[in-house]
């Protein structure tokens, strides 16, 4: 076998470095060459739509070209190349060839090509990112009620996530944490399976409240998908009687009604009296003490137990019997009748003592004037009369030659 001499094979190994220079020059981009085709990344999510779009600077004419990630044609200028009505033509122009690609699938991820047929090919990529859409969150653990007291432990799924979606729990408004997220990849399938577990304890008070869980995924809106079920809590009965009067009164028709919260609703009630026994006169009826005419024997504490099978509750009340309401109403009516009559009597008592002392200075006066006449007349007749007797006869006149004189009262 002969083997090129050495000038020889130097010439060969010149021209090979030269054709590789030329290749790797024509792949490498330039970022100032105007015919540099350039595209950008795009995210969307299964069923959703993406614009693939690719420019140059210049033109010189030559065709733009998208190729999916098959390397299949999909547009070359305006006209298309592979049928597939998800594939529109959105803009062709010499400088930019834009697609839009419809209901858009997991299988359609990949990295899509624009490539521009000049002297060396130029081509840029472009990688579409499918989003698998998570379905609704299913809930798990509710199927049968739980007692006060005790511990419940839920679950939460979510299927068909890409990337794997993250789940929240939540007690009412306020959020809880329950164990890690446990992801689990589907076979065959790009998505995940996501769940997670919330274990409570719960009380009476947490009977109805909502428990809820929530998807987090890129390619929802927050409160998207998310699933909510009420807590059911069985509970024993909270018990407290009511009067269907305010004021229970002697003679009247009065009931109790024992009122039991629970857990279920109680069914059975059972009427006791601390003091003694229930009255004759009184008759229990389930929830209802009903008295057919009180009587001041009734007094005395009721007591209502209510039971719902899971628990018993006790309800206690005071009952108190007022007097009849019409003697009551009787007596004030005699009390206001009375403070009249003694009112009018005062008056007239007043009156009466006010005239008598008017009739006393009057006749004080009186007697007073009548008095001072006398002494008048015996004064006149002593001042001629030799003694007592000729003074009173001459004071009464019988002086036939006394001179008259004129008497005045002060």
């Amino acid at each position: 076998m002969a083997f090129p001499s050495a000038p020889s094979a130097l010439w060969i190994v010149s021209l090979l470095t030269v054709l590789f220079t030329a290749v790797v020059h024509s792949s490498i981009v330039n970022d100032d060459d105007p015919l540099q085709p350039v595209t950008s990344d795009e995210t969307v999510s299964v069923g959703g739509k993406v614009t693939l779009t690719c420019r140059v600077a210049e033109s010189d004419n030559s065709s733009l070209q998208w190729s999916n990630t098959a390397q299949q044609t999909l547009y070359f200028g305006e006209k298309r190349a592979l049928r597939d009505n998800r594939i529109q033509l959105n803009r062709s122009t010499p400088t930019e060839l834009s697609i839009t690609i419809s209901e858009v699938q997991l299988s359609d991820e990949g990295e899509y090509t624009c490539s521009i047929f000049t002297m060396p090919v130029r081509t840029a990529r472009a990688t579409v990112t499918v989003l698998g859409v998570p379905g609704k969150p299913q809930i798990s653990g509710f199927e049968n009620p739980v007692r006060d007291g005790e511990t419940v432990t839920l679950t939460c799924t979510s299927t068909g996530s890409k990337p794997p979606a993250r789940l929240r729990w939540f007690k009412g408004r306020e959020e809880v944490e329950g164990r890690p997220d446990v992801v689990e990849s589907v076979p065959d399938d790009p998505t995940y399976n996501v769940s997670r577990e919330l274990t409570l304890e719960v009380s009476a008070s947490d009977d109805n409240v909502p428990i809820t869980c929530a998807v987090d995924h890129p390619s929802l809106a927050p409160g998207d998908k998310r699933s909510e079920q009420p807590l059911r809590v069985l509970y024993p009965p909270e018990v407290y009687i009511s009067p269907d009067e305010m004021m229970p009164i002697e003679g009247q028709k009065f009931s109790l009604r024992c009122l039991g919260k629970g857990n279920p609703e109680p069914a059975d009630y059972v009427w006791e009296r601390k003091d003694g026994e229930i009255p004759l006169l009184s008759k229990a009826d389930g929830a209802v003490l009903s008295f057919l005419m009180l009587n001041k024997s009734d007094n005395g504490v009721y007591v209502c137990y209510a039971d719902n099978g899971i628990g018993k509750g006790v309800g206690e009340y005071t009952l108190q019997v007022q007097d009849d309401a019409r003697n009551l109403t009787d007596t004030t009516a005699m009390s206001a009748s009375s403070g009249v009559d003694h009112a009018v009597i005062g008056g007239v008592v007043a009156v009466i003592v006010f005239i008598l002392l008017c009739l006393l200075i009057v006749l004080g006066r009186y007697l007073i004037r009548h008095k001072g006449t006398y002494l008048t007349h015996e004064a006149k007749g002593s001042d001629d009369a030799p003694d007592a007797d000729t003074a009173i006869i001459n004071a009464e006149g019988g002086h036939s030659g006394a001179e008259d004189k004129k008497e005045y009262f002060i």
